[in-house]
């Protein structure tokens, strides 16, 4: 059983993904919040598979609720989608560095909604390669490198930087099966491997790594 957390202000935008939630026999929505402060103290008490929260919220902001949710040490498995408005919001990339696995956008078709939920809870992130094209084009009008980051590079061996530019790249793993001529599971094996090294909770930062540390840059590799 999928188990889910609300975090939206909006009462009719929360009662309309219940509403979906509630009709799937393998999802469970465990709580509802009105804003981050209370989301994150929801989530300590249920701890849920995902929490769905609204990037703009008062008292605490999606973006602060979801860096609290992956500071906290009893909610690491907890996988933050992030909800916005709009097809890029220009907040999506900070949510990401502060630990969130993906963004939906709120106009989202019912099945899509549903599928996503179910590729969060996963562990799988939800950036399609049309996402991280988006993403690519923030770093060209935005240029960011980090030297920390950049200092992580050293840790990883030479197939698990090749394996995190794919992902970067927005490709699955079979995609970078195919393209590292390895099989799935082992191409999955580098990118676990590669996200142990780095601490990051899942491939969503692994894509914000790979630019922040120059491994990729928008255009090229």
């Amino acid at each position: 059983m999928i188990r889910v957390l609300l975090v939206d202000d909006q009462p009719l935008i929360r009662s309309g993904f219940r509403a979906l939630l509630d009709l799937e026999d393998d999802i469970e929505v465990v709580a509802e919040a009105g804003d981050g402060a209370e989301g994150l103290a929801l989530a300590l008490e249920h701890v849920p598979d995902v929490a769905l929260v609204d990037i703009s919220m008062p008292v605490v902001d999606g973006i602060e609720a979801t860096r609290r949710i992956a500071a906290a040490p009893t909610l690491a498995a907890v996988h933050v989608v992030i909800l916005t408005n709009y097809g890029m919001d220009e907040y999506v990339l900070d949510a990401l560095r502060a630990g969130a696995a993906g963004f939906l956008v709120k106009d989202v078709l019912p099945e899509d909604f549903l599928h996503a939920v179910r590729v969060a809870a996963r562990g799988d992130a939800l950036l399609a390669p049309s996402i991280t094209r988006r993403l690519i084009h923030r770093y060209v009008a935005q240029p960011v490198r980090d030297t920390a980051a950049a200092t992580g590079l050293g840790e990883l061996t030479g197939r698990e930087r090749e394996a995190v530019a794919l992902v970067a790249r927005g490709l699955t793993n079979d995609e970078i099966a195919g393209h590292m001529v390895i099989t799935p599971l082992t191409a999955k094996t580098h990118i676990n491997r590669a996200m142990a090294k780095l601490h990051a909770r899942d491939r969503a930062q692994l894509v914000v790594f790979a630019y922040e540390s120059g491994l990729v840059s928008p255009g090229g590799s």
